[in-house]
């Protein structure tokens, strides 16, 4: 896909945002926008939540270990699928239907990308409600929960461009509160004497802290070529994704880790808010806009190919949108945050291997990857089914859940990619059925976008 020389047009109305389509030369942003809106993924409330998690269960070093092993996963799969995503200028879950997939099975990995970032929706706007309803008690919980989700579901409604300005607003000022709130609870003590506590509550092991990491942002590693589909090149690609899981998960998950430690508790809302009072609010109101506007951003265009391939209907990703909103929403108020820990291990091995088998297509088998990258728009057909790519899958998964030695996360991964490589190499890899593939119709906000004036040169 070729570079854009200049920085995308803002349009007036974006709702569809290419779901099902190549994002243009014309379309794509600068590296700097895309990095803010990939630190604004990883520096939210919930990766203090996690460095709280390992900081009550595990003492600072180890839990800088575990950070570093789980950051090292994040990046690498981040990155290779990140550059299918550039290359291709598609999202996951449609790149899905030519990296061993298929398209019914690309409508399976669409549908768990959507289930599983609705459900972290919910987990976001729950961090926040828990931390204002002890605040600003005018709502309960629920409502606040209601109020939230609503809010990020309108703003998504317009799209990327709208979803970078509100990073661009967001994540400098979270940092700088953030910090903030940091500085003071953590001038009451010293930071050698922190690094140096035994942790206040039930030991946490390596394996598990590692498990943890890799599992708080592993779905949205897997789901990078739905931001990274905006970047112009490699290089681009590299850069954002060291810049902002690296920070991300130090910066923030560190700083949990000695929060916990000096407080003796893994409850880091009720800490922030003890530390800096009414900013607070602030805090949580921006960690939670900057981060779930890509939990359902992502959702719907999971869910978008997910109707398109089952139902055979082109949905606006816009009406997708709404309904995932309210659901996520829902979803939040009805207390979804008390499964927190349990739904990040499971997720630890199940959406690694979903990554593994579209590297090892793209990369290595390629059996696929020619008629993907030689086709302006795409491929006419798909396989319908990939037999052996659903067995490895289940495989991959299965060892990475029961089997105790090693990292689940990276068992998983490893054993997907090692698997459909040799199944390409051995000729098992191949389609069941031929699929023909319908372009999505060129709508009338789509050309308005694209004749409007473009802003200024993007860094």
């Amino acid at each position: 896909m070729a570079s854009a020389a200049s920085a995308p047009p803002a349009p007036s109305v974006v709702v569809d945002d290419h779901s099902l389509s190549r994002v243009p030369a014309s379309a794509r942003y600068g590296w700097f926008q895309v990095a803010v809106q990939r630190f604004g993924q990883i520096s939210a409330l919930s990766q203090f939540l996690l460095g709280a998690t390992l900081g009550f269960g595990m003492g600072f070093w180890q839990a800088f270990w575990a950070i570093t092993l789980g950051a090292v996963i994040l990046e690498i799969v981040s990155v290779f699928v990140g550059i299918i995503g550039m290359r291709e200028g598609l999202n996951t879950s449609v790149i899905a239907r030519w990296t061993g997939f298929g398209k019914a099975g690309s409508a399976l990995v669409g549908l768990a990308i959507g289930l599983s970032l609705i459900g972290w929706f919910g987990i976001q706007s729950g961090v926040s409600a828990a931390g204002l309803v002890a605040i600003l008690p005018v709502l309960p919980a629920w409502a606040w929960s209601l109020v939230f989700g609503l809010l990020v579901t309108a703003i998504v409604l317009r799209g990327f461009h709208s979803m970078q300005w509100l990073a661009n607003v967001t994540v400098p000022l979270f940092l700088i509160l953030v910090g903030w709130a940091v500085v003071v609870e953590l001038s009451k003590h010293s930071i050698a004497e922190l690094a140096a506590k035994a942790p206040a509550g039930p030991e946490l092991s390596f394996v598990a802290g590692t498990t943890l990491v890799a599992g708080g942002f592993i779905v949205g590693a897997v789901i990078t070529p739905d931001m990274t589909r905006f970047n112009r090149s490699v290089g681009d690609v590299i850069k954002q994704t060291a810049l902002g899981v690296t920070l991300g998960e130090y910066v923030i998950g560190l700083a949990g880790v000695l929060l916990a430690h000096a407080v003796g508790s893994s409850d880091i809302t009720r800490v922030i808010t003890s530390s800096v009072g009414w900013v607070g609010i602030l805090v949580i109101l921006l960690g939670t806009f900057k981060i779930n506007d890509w939990n359902i951003y992502s959702s719907s265009l999971g869910v978008t190919n997910f109707i398109d391939v089952v139902f055979g209907r082109k949905v606006n990703r816009g009406v997708v949108t709404i309904v995932l909103g309210v659901v996520g929403s829902v979803l939040a108020a009805v207390g979804f945050l008390d499964a927190f820990t349990p739904f990040l291990i499971v997720l630890g091995v199940v959406f690694p291997p979903i990554a593994g088998i579209m590297v090892a297509e793209y990369f290595v088998v390629k059996r696929w990857r020619r008629e993907l990258s030689d086709s302006e728009g795409l491929p006419a057909t798909s396989p319908t089914w990939v037999p052996a790519t659903l067995v490895i899958w289940a495989v991959a998964a299965l060892v990475g859940y029961f089997v105790a030695v090693g990292i689940p996360s990276i068992n998983s991964v490893v054993i997907a990619f090692v698997l459909y490589v040799v199944a390409g190499k051995a000729g098992w890899v191949r389609g069941v059925g031929v699929s023909r593939t319908e372009e999505a119709p060129v709508t009338a906000t789509s050309v308005a976008s694209a004749e409007a004036p473009a802003p200024a040169p993007a860094p």
